[in-house]
């Protein structure tokens, strides 16, 4: 029995240290970018989105809404609860415009995750 103790301690103390990991790799951060399809952010190579219809025709298919910034990284919107839920409706009013997000960023493996605290539109870059 003792051992079980052990190692159900061991677990939970393991489960809040991973924790603690992750919530430390997330920092706040502003960022200002094109909302578009993820197809068409991947696949075109774009700067910036064909046209707002087309970002929203792609979105109301399916195709997950991400943020790609001036220097071209691309943001996916996630978000912070469980179960996840989607967040195309956050982005649908912003399809194919700049915008300023502020919130959570994640980082792994070199693909950046963010959760969406605030977002307002941006001015057209010039």
């Amino acid at each position: 029995m003792k051992t079980i103790a052990k190692l159900m301690v061991g677990a939970v103390i393991l489960f809040c240290a991973s924790a603690l990991l992750l919530h430390g790799q997330q920092k706040s951060v502003s960022v200002e970018g094109y909302v578009l399809d993820s197809a068409c952010a991947f696949t075109k190579n774009l700067d910036k989105p064909i046209s707002r219809e087309c970002a929203l025709k792609c979105a109301k298919a399916g195709s997950q809404l991400v943020i790609l910034s001036d220097d071209g990284s691309i943001y996916w919107p996630i978000a912070d609860t469980m179960p996840a839920t989607g967040q195309n409706a956050k982005l649908l009013e912003f399809a194919g415009g700049r915008v300023t997000v502020k919130g959570k960023l994640f980082d792994r493996g070199g693909s950046h995750a963010l959760v969406i605290e605030q977002i307002a539109a941006a001015p057209a870059k010039k």
